[in-house]
C-alpha cells in the first residue's frame, strides 16, 4: 500500500524540526527500519522481480540530490557548519546503504533470471556514478 504524499511531507517536516543529535538518531532509526524491510525482501526466496527492480532503481529524489550537491559544495569550500556536516554524513551513509541494497538485489535478480551479473549491471546502473 503506497504511503500518501501528505504523510511523507509530514515526516519530512518533523525531521526538519529536529536538532542535530536528534536528527541523527531519527535518521539512524529510519535507516534501520528500511534495512529490515530490504533484508526481508532480498532474503525471501519468493521475492518478486518487481520488488528487486524497485530496490535497484531507487535513487535520491531531485530535491535530495540538490541538497546533497549543496552540502558537498559547502564541505569542499570549507564553509560547512556542524549541522550541515552531520546532514552530509547522513546522506553519505544513506547512499552507501542504498548501494549495498542495490548490489544485493542485482545479485538476487541475476540468479533469478539466470544471467551474468555484468549483464544486469550494464542494464541498470548508470555509466557515470555520482558517488557520495
Amino acid at each position: 500500500m503506497p504511503i500518501s504524499t501528505e504523510i511523507r511531507k509530514r515526516a519530512i517536516a518533523l525531521l526538519e524540526q529536529l536538532p542535530g543529535e536528534s536528527l541523527v538518531r531519527a535518521i539512524e532509526f529510519l535507516e534501520a527500519l528500511s534495512h529490515e524491510v530490504q533484508v526481508s525482501v532480498i532474503s525471501n526466496p519468493e521475492t518478486s522481480e518487481a520488488a528487486m527492480l524497485e530496490i535497484i532503481q531507487r535513487r535520491l529524489s531531485p530535491e535530495e540530490q540538490e541538497r546533497l550537491a549543496y552540502l558537498r559544495q559547502q564541505n569542499e569550500a570549507g564553509v560547512i557548519i556542524d549541522t550541515e556536516h552531520q546532514e552530509l554524513l547522513i546522506f553519505v551513509e544513506r547512499v552507501e546503504q542504498q548501494d549495498a541494497e542495490r548490489a544485493e538485489a542485482l545479485i538476487k535478480l541475476a540468479q533469478l533470471r539466470q544471467v551474468d551479473l555484468k549483464v544486469l549491471i550494464k542494464e541498470f546502473l548508470p555509466t557515470h556514478i555520482n558517488a557520495a
